[in-house]
């Protein structure tokens, strides 16, 4: 059948630009500094033992409907029970992806008359779920709190401000302790997406807000389960009335299929190993300063690596080569190398912040991390 020519005309842009997505699998043997996969717990034997035996002879493993008709059970609740005391919250309601969350979240708790203050870095499903909302919705720059101070003046109704803890390209965190500030002080709503810091900051991998003591200054938190947790899924973690209220009208949770049991076991375990990987959390955080000590001590000819040197010291890290060609022979290059590495390109990120986006993980060490230095400084 006949594709419409305006869908080819703009993949052939994509082409001409150098930036036209496709899907591959990621190469066999290669050091990973490329996934989200923090703390390895995606790749983690003990896990999938613990998974294979809490499934073992339970006969039925799959979903049958949307947790409001027959896709419910006392297996997916006590987890919601679990997850919400592990980030000290007192409900959590499950969804089946990160996206889903804030998409379900967003396209319904602002309503008409409301307004809804987003970090202009934040991830697209936070901005997909806001452009479902009838709630006027303002950008503010990254991580500037004098920005948003400025915009409030455009407040009207009930108003949210969304931010991420962890930004997932750039690799820097928001001023939650601020925001937090700020936000009590106007009586604002604070949403916090812990995509990228659940598992990996807190005593027990609780996340940003619970290490910073936040709990009770945050409206809503989007615990996301497939970076650091390893497995799949999400959960917005709040007050039992907001929860009440997602349930109800939250139209990605009504009219989705439950998650499966073995994903809702996955989940499980993943959280009972979380309070176990504190050596792996210190490793991650050992690595991430470490590459930022030769950030500021070599001085990179290749490209531009972005972040405030100690400031940024997150398992994130981004080195900047605008032009996408170049960009996409610098990324082959290191792959040969034995690294995996992924270029990423507008418009993930803004035009001319095209990047690799590097990731750093417990299973990593300093010497790989030097030599994938080497290779982006030669």
């Amino acid at each position: 059948m006949k594709v419409p020519e305006r869908l080819l005309q703009q993949l052939e842009t994509r082409v001409q630009r150098g930036i036209l997505r496709q899907l591959t699998c990621p190469p066999a043997g290669l050091v990973d500094f490329s996934s989200n996969d923090y703390l390895g717990l995606a790749q983690s034997t003990q896990l999938a033992r613990l998974i294979a035996e809490e499934l073992d002879g339970i006969p039925a493993h799959g979903a049958t409907g949307s947790r409001l008709l027959s896709g419910n059970s006392a297996y997916a609740e006590e987890l919601e029970t679990e997850i919400a005391a592990f980030h000290r919250a007192e409900a959590a309601l499950l969804y089946t992806s990160g996206y889903a969350a804030n998409c379900g979240f967003f396209s319904s708790v602002p309503q008409r008359g409301d307004t809804i203050f987003y970090d202009e870095a934040s991830h697209a499903s936070m901005k997909d779920g806001i452009k479902l909302s009838f709630a006027q919705s303002f950008p503010f720059k990254h991580n500037d709190l004098e920005d948003l101070k400025k915009k409030l003046g455009r407040a009207q109704g009930e108003v949210y401000v969304a931010v991420e803890s962890l930004y997932s390209m750039d690799g820097d965190f928001a001023p939650l302790t601020e925001l937090a500030e700020l936000c009590q002080e106007h009586g604002l709503y604070l949403v916090v997406d812990e995509a990228h810091s659940n598992g990996l900051y807190g005593s027990n991998g609780e996340g940003l807000v619970s290490a910073l003591g936040l709990e009770d200054k945050v409206f809503a938190r989007v615990m996301t389960f497939g970076k650091a947790v390893g497995c799949h899924g999400a959960a917005v973690v709040g007050a039992n009335e907001l929860r009440q209220f997602l349930l109800n009208f939250s139209r990605p949770f009504v009219y989705t299929t439950a998650l499966p049991l073995a994903s809702l076991a996955a989940i499980k375990y993943a959280y009972r190993l979380l309070p176990q990987l504190s050596a792996a959390r210190k490793q991650v955080q050992d690595l991430a300063n470490y590459y930022q000590s030769l950030t500021r001590n070599e001085k990179p000819v290749f490209g531009l690596f972005s972040g405030k040197e100690a400031e940024n010291a997150s398992p994130i890290q981004a080195w900047q080569l605008p032009d996408p060609v170049a960009l996409r022979a610098l990324a082959q290059h290191i792959q040969q190398a034995g690294f995996d590495v992924r270029p990423v390109f507008s418009p993930t990120v803004p035009a001319g912040k095209e990047r690799l986006r590097l990731v750093l993980h417990a299973f990593n060490t300093q010497a790989q991390v030097q030599e994938l230095w080497n290779l982006l400084t030669l």
